[in-house]
């Protein structure tokens, strides 16, 4: 009897070992699959555009090269590895033609007020949501529900009456203002607010701490970690915005790098994949820099139990 037990104990730990190697190979090819674009934009951004256009000839087959069409291959061919590494894309993009700089710091125009008034909004806006309650205020909160789930695309067209009628369409202020008033941070913030004990609170009063106090020196530090997600959060979507500059943004000049991008016709292929990768540096940047703080903001973590 004790060694059917001892036989069936080390069957049982066999099989937990085969489903964790399973689910571990099984994660590495989601993670490989996902990583492969990205692996493949960065490596193809070094490659010579005559090296480019016979690796994906059926893609590309109507690419102009030299002012003339050429023939190319039916077949696609994926390569990690340029045959030649090449610097000229990104000499192109950096020194030669001052225009996709351009377009980057439009991006970094737009998007940085966005994010820094974003989350002063948003503090204030959850402090209020999470300290008071009472039908009035559920009912706005409510409201920022319901935004929230709405796709962006149902929101334009008001977002266009609003700015037209302000008479800030056609400006920069058309996006910053419209992106600053954006529901997704107040919603996330408050869910995390709410979960801060009111123990908290009361010991802070008992201390003779206000309002301003309670704010600042409360609120403010214990939720650190997850106004730091939402911050990444914010840039991550305004940063790949294209439907805003699209429909508020008539002057081209003014447009981000993320419009630019779709309007590199395909016989500038090698340039989209270096201007490709210099767009997502600050993205990445940001992300590995506090991937940390985004994990612990998403799950309500950062030492505060409800």
């Amino acid at each position: 009897m004790h060694r059917s037990k001892t036989a069936s104990g080390k069957i049982a730990a066999l099989r937990a070992k085969l489903v964790r190697a399973l689910l571990f190979l099984l994660a590495a090819a989601f993670a490989i699959a996902f990583l492969l674009p990205t692996v493949l934009t960065i490596t193809n951004s070094f490659m010579t555009a005559t090296e480019i256009t016979a690796n994906y000839g059926s893609i590309y087959q109507n690419a102009v090269v030299g002012g003339s069409k050429q023939f190319i291959s039916e077949r696609v061919n994926l390569k990690f590895i340029p045959d030649m590494v090449s610097f000229s894309q990104y000499a192109t993009v950096l020194i030669k033609s001052p225009e996709y700089l351009l377009k980057f710091w439009n991006s970094v125009i737009l998007v940085v007020p966005i994010v820094v008034f974003q989350i002063i909004v948003a503090c204030f806006a959850a402090y209020g949501f999470s300290r008071y309650r009472g039908r009035l205020r559920e009912m706005i909160f409510f409201s920022y529900i319901i935004l929230m789930l709405m796709p962006y695309q149902v929101t334009l067209v008001p977002n266009f009456l609003v700015t037209k009628w302000l008479g800030i369409l056609d400006t920069r202020w058309a996006i910053i203002l419209t992106g600053i008033f954006s529901p997704m941070a107040v919603f996330i913030l408050t869910k995390y607010m709410r979960r801060i004990p009111v123990s908290y609170v009361e010991a802070a009063k008992l201390d003779g701490a206000g309002e301003w106090q309670i704010f600042s020196k409360v609120f403010m530090p214990l939720s650190g970690g997850v106004i730091y997600s939402v911050a990444i959060l914010v840039f991550i979507d305004n940063w790949n915005m294209v439907e805003q500059p699209l429909i508020l943004l008539r002057d081209a000049e003014l447009h981000p790098l993320s419009v630019f991008l779709s309007k590199i016709n395909s016989g500038e292929v090698g340039l989209a994949f270096a201007v490709a990768t210099i767009y997502m540096i600050p993205t990445l940047l940001l992300f590995l820099h506090g991937e940390e703080y985004l994990v612990a903001g998403i799950t309500y973590s950062g030492g505060i139990k409800g």
